[in-house]
């Protein structure tokens, strides 16, 4: 009987910034649903920071420079997060059953 051991990717990083990862059997656990929320937190942020820059674009008609590198700053780390969660979340997917190598590294096969 064999157990299958399940990695993924969290949404903060261990200390001196290391990535750091949950094991487990794939069942729903207390840090898993930790990360699961920390997640949707994350999403929550990057967009009330989109709808903001936004608004600076359309609304606001001459902005600081102080204004627009704390929004630059924030985008920035929206970003940042909202990429290790399609990470995390892209190595969650199985891969396709029969696919070659090109299409389960997620490249596109062009080495990049």
């Amino acid at each position: 009987m064999s157990q299958t051991n399940h990695l993924r990717l969290l949404p903060w990083s261990g200390p001196e910034g290391k990535l750091a990862h949950l094991i487990t059997d794939g069942t729903e656990t207390f840090l898993s649903r930790l990360a699961d929320t920390v997640e949707a937190e994350q999403i929550e942020t990057a967009t009330v920071m989109r709808d903001l820059a936004i608004s600076y674009g359309v609304d606001v008609v001459n902005p600081s420079a102080d204004e627009l590198r704390f929004i630059i700053r924030r985008l920035c780390e929206s970003v940042t997060d909202l990429l290790k969660i399609a990470e995390s979340r892209a190595q969650r997917i199985p891969a396709y059953e029969g696919a070659d190598d090109d299409t389960t590294t997620g490249d596109g096969g062009d080495g990049e």
